[in-house]
């Protein structure tokens, strides 16, 4: 079968990068794969972060073709031309936010067209975090242009379907991050990061606004601290204002116990970060899913999760994390507390490795090929 994947690829950076790395790797192992990405991704003016693209020799390299301007329609036009000369079976695009509904809405529609390909458009989001009036109007528009949908978590596809009558979907779980090398010992990790072996050590990890909850979780560690000795990590780049967030540790003293590292992190270096942690913590406050999750598992680090979006049907109470309620520092606080109790550090860690083996790219990959055996 020919595939044709249209999505942010290398030399762009970031967790969707990754993912059609992964996504290119194994399909290819039983189809011609090809990737179209943007030449420009967002005007500068609108990307919250330093850079959009990998530095030289730290990306995951694939082959790809860059063609797209995400404020350029003439470039669309041409790359549903040129998509359709490839004479795919299947085009399919990672569907996220709605700022790449007319481009990826165009591509779809122009290669249908042209070559009677059909379209898969693989949903991180339907609804975005932080929607505009506009963003619904959009999302229809694109997925009128879509054959079939893969949603990777239950609220994903609730929201798909009051977006599609009678969509042909599956739900397919995200696949595990396998990209990031092996685990290193939580010695050798700790001492290049500067901490103790001893110490307790949490992780907060991805890029910063505010849905993610990083203010509930700083809130939280004063109620920690009464109970337990703990290091928080905060790594990754803010892609909003950090002054409020600087402010408050300085106010409540959390200097020696919370180390930012205010950076996109290179790959290389995720293994550093993932290894040297005991747990993971998202506290979202809104949410679909997340590819930290898969991350973590990946090293096999147990999760503390919000239930909010999917977040609750990767991370499975008492066995390879904890579920708490959003928007809560003393839930937040007990779940931390709670999970360096008695033998918990040692049951859910094994629980997160088990985890690493049901969360796979063949599975994904099936779905896939099943969705067109269903439409012939």
């Amino acid at each position: 079968m020919k595939i044709v994947i249209v999505s942010t690829a290398y030399p762009l950076r970031g967790g969707i990068a990754h993912y059609i790395y992964l996504l290119y790797k194994h399909l290819s192992t039983r189809h011609q794969v090809s990737v179209i990405t943007f030449r420009r991704q967002y005007p500068k003016m609108l990307f919250p972060g330093k850079s959009q693209e990998e530095k030289s020799g730290e990306g995951f390299v694939i082959p790809t073709t860059a063609m797209m301007d995400s404020i350029n329609p003439l470039t669309w036009i041409k790359t549903g031309k040129y998509v359709a000369s490839l004479h795919p079976d299947l085009v399919v695009f990672k569907y996220w936010i709605p700022f790449f509904a007319p481009v990826f809405g165009t591509v779809a529609r122009i290669s249908k067209k042209l070559s009677g390909c059909k379209t898969l458009f693989i949903c991180d989001n339907v609804v975005p975090h932080e929607s505009t009036p506009i963003d619904r109007f959009l999302t229809r528009w694109a997925f009128k242009q879509a054959n079939f949908f893969i949603v990777q978590s239950k609220s994903v596809e609730n929201d798909l379907l009051k977006f599609v009558r009678s969509p042909i979907y599956r739900n397919v779980p995200h696949p595990v991050y396998e990209i990031f090398g092996d685990s290193i010992s939580k010695k050798m990790a700790r001492q290049e990061l500067g901490l103790e072996e001893s110490e307790r050590v949490a992780l907060f990890f991805g890029f910063i606004r505010a849905y993610k909850g990083l203010k509930v979780l700083l809130e939280a560690m004063p109620l920690v601290l009464e109970r337990i000795n703990l290091k928080l990590l905060v790594v990754g780049e803010f892609y909003e204002d950090p002054k409020p967030y600087l402010n408050f540790i300085m106010e409540h003293n959390l200097n020696k116990n919370i180390q930012l590292v205010n950076k996109y992190v290179p790959n290389k270096e995720v293994a550093l970060y993932f290894s040297a942690a005991d747990l993971v913590v998202l506290p979202y406050i809104t949410a679909t899913q997340s590819g930290i999750v898969q991350i973590a598992y990946n090293f096999g680090v147990p999760v503390i999760v919000t239930n909010v979006g999917g977040l609750s049907e990767v991370v499975t109470d008492e066995i390879s994390g904890y579920v708490v309620e959003p928007n809560s520092p003393q839930a937040l606080a007990d779940a931390i507390v709670r999970f360096y109790s008695n033998d918990n550090a040692r049951k859910l860690t094994a629980g997160a490795v088990i985890q690493k083996e049901k969360y796979t790219w063949d599975n994904l990959i099936e779905a896939i090929e099943s969705l067109l055996k269903y439409d012939s």
